[in-house]
């Protein structure tokens, strides 16, 4: 199909802040929803005029629910940045920093991988990153899952690597990783997702893990999601 998104439909796709720009423009913070996010936003809040201050573009693809950051996903994401960057004039070099919370985490992680752009960094709260075991950790997943890959050919867990993180190491890009992760997540298991991935990138990439002692799934202390948005801020005032 022919690409249909265009700057003056753009809302209609993502939520944007780029009209609250006053200056030059940092960059591009992509932050993907978690499973089962369809929020749209008719209104600016607190986070984007943060980032519009600074001269960064907070962007929200309006992705499927179910995605798990699958091939239409990464085109779909693509496709923002490319109107973004068309009606700035933004070079390729432009900096995209990926971020995200649980489905949104290995979202922001696997389309490091894929992106036209690549980012320059990855910030990530709780991400699945172990997608094949994902399928076995609680019964509401297989059928969004289903939902994101049917169409792939192969099977089930061939599919399911080409979007796992664990499974995406070595195409992962060299650029830096902050992954935060809650101690007591009892959705998506510190030990079988982010301590395995880590431990698997650090070999031969940048990356920090952040343990946030005592709270549940996504739900950063006031310190740490503090300790979160100036990871992302610093990663716009780093010189290439």
């Amino acid at each position: 199909m022919e690409k249909i998104i265009t700057y003056e439909n753009l809302r209609n796709f993502a939520y944007s802040n780029d009209h609250l720009i006053k200056g030059e423009i940092k960059g591009i913070m992509l932050n993907f929803y978690g499973l089962g996010g369809n929020y749209m936003f008719s209104d600016d809040f607190g986070d984007a005029y943060e980032y519009a201050e600074k001269g960064i573009i907070h962007v929200i693809p309006y992705y499927n629910p179910w995605a798990w950051m699958n091939r239409q996903s990464v085109s779909y994401t693509d496709e923002i940045v490319a109107v973004l960057c068309k009606k700035y004039n933004l070079p390729s070099t432009v900096k995209v920093v990926s971020t995200g919370s649980s489905m949104g985490g290995l979202s922001a992680l696997v389309y490091c991988a894929y992106a036209k752009i690549t980012p320059c960094a990855c910030v990530a709260n709780c991400p699945v990153c172990d997608l094949v075991y994902h399928y076995t950790e609680r019964v509401d997943l297989p059928r969004t899952l289903y939902s994101a890959f049917a169409e792939y050919d192969g099977d089930m867990d061939s599919a399911l690597r080409t979007c796992s993180p664990l499974h995406l190491v070595d195409k992962m890009p060299n650029i830096n990783y902050t992954i935060y992760h809650c101690g007591n997540d009892k959705a998506v298991n510190i030990e079988k997702h982010s301590k395995r991935f880590v431990d698997a990138m650090k070999v031969n990439h940048n990356i920090n893990l952040v343990v946030v002692p005592l709270r549940g799934h996504g739900d950063l202390s006031a310190e740490a999601k503090l300790d979160y948005n100036r990871t992302i801020l610093k990663e716009f005032n780093q010189s290439n």
